[in-house]
């Protein structure tokens, strides 16, 4: 069923929760899994003119470098990891990726923002989810939030 798989990863260790289930994925489907990076530029457009661009750049690329390091450590030797760093717009990158892979999935980890810090900062997964032409796999990355209500409302019924 899946071929190629595109992993997504930000180098959080919560995503690393997103690389496992890509990776069985692969596993189950003998399929290839491809974990991107993105080095999202803009959201550095804020520092002072005098940063040094390279320096910024570099220590970027360097970031990107280590998180698609790290999904290889934690690949299971049984699954073919391709990695890959690339620069721009993270949602576009990936979506564009998909497509220029020929990736059957793609599966990435949410943050699960809601709210005012969704509209302000937006979500690169919902983006993806939008504008994505293969099924896209949302794996939830951070710890539940207790909500006593929503508990009490499945224990009463």
């Amino acid at each position: 069923m899946y071929d190629r798989i595109l992993v997504p990863t930000d180098g959080s260790s919560e995503v690393e929760r997103a690389l496992e289930y890509g990776f069985d994925l692969a596993r189950a489907h003998d399929a290839t899994a491809r974990v991107l990076y993105v080095v999202n530029a803009a959201s550095y457009g804020g520092l002072p003119m005098e940063t040094a661009w390279e320096g910024i750049s570099d220590a970027l690329r360097d970031e990107g470098r280590a998180a698609v390091q790290r999904a290889r450590e934690v690949a299971p030797d049984d699954v073919t990891v391709e990695t890959e760093v690339l620069e721009g717009a993270p949602s576009r990158i990936i979506v564009d990726q998909a497509v220029a892979g020929d990736c059957d999935l793609i599966v990435m980890g949410t943050h699960g923002r809601g709210g005012i810090d969704r509209l302000l900062l937006g979500s690169v997964t919902e983006r993806v989810v939008r504008n994505a032409p293969v099924p896209v796999l949302t794996v939830h990355v951070d710890p539940p939030e207790r909500d006593d209500a929503a508990e009490r409302q499945l224990a009463a019924e």
